[in-house]
């Protein structure tokens, strides 16, 4: 029978993978070179470092990671040891898009402006800013979009330089973390990034920590070379930076791509991958476990708001990110020797969030214009 080591926080995981074998779950951060010594199957999300440290010596045959990021699998040692290796590329994208949503809606609540007219630079057209570009332009923002190697790839006149984004309202940043290379990311956003912006830029980071130079980052905020920022990512999690969470205008724990959707579709999309790997059919989809929502249906009287209020207010009742804001602000009341175990509880005991496919939104007759908007967005209409 195969033994399947798991991280404790991939929802369900027992429950789907049992049928496969004996499944140990455990702290994704206290996994162990011991504790995998007679694994045949390793199954992490991003706490836990994967590589000759940890698998030396196992008979491991099968790694996979429930997340879209890999940079935590030294995926050339897993290459040279003949073991199979699965992500779950997407998995989260839709749970990333609808922050970005949350956040723009919040921004525009605080400092009362329109986001229809504004325009908003999408840097990294993949997965996650494919789908925050198509959700912003139902809110009627103008999107640029950058994207070196896909602009490369088609020829498609669509991805712009990046010059040309930096005109924007917002840039958001979609990237993944890469070191060298024609189109490196590691501090894509340093000094000479943020003084190209602009006062009234709002900066948005829920791509990897690393991709913004954190000194040059709290310079811009400092100095009024942009407007503000939202930040879901940092550098040297979980000991983040104290004086960056009080300056940004929202500080979240790496939540973005937390919804419970995207993390029982990265825990089906690696069983899926196991059951390949294996030769087997899988018996399970997403459907077999996700639980009907907390809010299944939210009524509007168009009349009693504006319309972009009222989106907010859909929003709100399916996602709150200032609670998530206020939690992680938190981290600066507890003992400084805390603080990085802190940013890690935020995570491993974040509550379930629900994506708004979920929810259907009620209207009268004659509101094609909100009706398109919230169905943009991802609501049921």
């Amino acid at each position: 029978m195969l033994k399947i080591i798991a991280d404790e926080n991939i929802p369900f995981v027992k429950e789907c993978l049992s049928s496969l074998g004996e499944v140990v779950t455990c702290s994704g951060a206290r996994m162990t070179k011991e504790l995998l010594a007679d694994a045949d199957v390793l199954l992490v999300r991003s706490v836990t470092k994967v590589g000759a440290g940890l698998l030396e010596g196992s008979r491991v045959q099968f790694v996979a990671t429930a997340t879209i990021g890999t940079e935590h699998v030294d995926q050339r040692y897993l290459e040279e040891n003949n073991i199979a290796f699965a992500s779950a590329p997407g998995s989260n994208a839709n749970s990333v898009a609808e922050y970005i949503v949350a956040a723009l809606l919040a921004l525009a609540k605080k400092h009362k402006f329109q986001l229809e007219g504004k325009s908003i630079g999408v840097i990294g057209v993949g997965n996650v800013g494919s789908r925050v570009a198509k959700k912003t332009a139902a809110l009627g923002m103008n999107v640029l979009l950058n994207d070196p190697p896909l602009k490369r790839q088609t020829g498609d006149s669509k991805y712009q330089p990046l010059e040309k984004l930096f005109g924007c309202d917002f840039i958001t940043m979609h990237t993944p973390l890469t070191f060298d290379g024609p189109d490196k990311t590691h501090h894509l956003a340093g000094e000479q990034f943020f003084k190209s912006l602009g006062p009234e830029t709002f900066f948005i980071n829920t791509s990897r920590g690393p991709v913004a130079d954190t000194q040059a980052l709290k310079d811009a905020l400092g100095q009024g070379w942009i407007k503000g920022a939202v930040l879901d990512v940092w550098e040297n999690e979980p000991d983040i930076d104290n004086e960056l969470i009080l300056k940004a205008e929202l500080s979240t724990p790496h939540i973005a791509g937390y919804s419970f959707d995207g993390k029982v579709a990265g825990m089906v999309m690696i069983y899926d991958a196991l059951c390949r790997h294996l030769g087997i059919e899988p018996q399970h989809t997403a459907a077999d476990f996700l639980p009907p929502p907390d809010t299944a249906k939210i009524e509007i009287d168009p009349g009693s708001d504006t319309e972009q209020n009222i989106l907010q207010q859909c929003v709100q009742q399916v996602y709150v990110i200032n609670r998530d804001d206020f939690n992680t602000r938190e981290i600066l009341i507890v003992d400084e020797g805390q603080r990085g175990q802190w940013f890690r509880d935020l995570r491993k005991n974040y509550p379930v969030r629900r994506e708004f496919y979920n929810t259907t939104v009620i209207l009268p007759e004659g509101q094609g214009g909100l009706a398109k908007k919230l169905e943009g967005i991802g609501f049921k209409v």
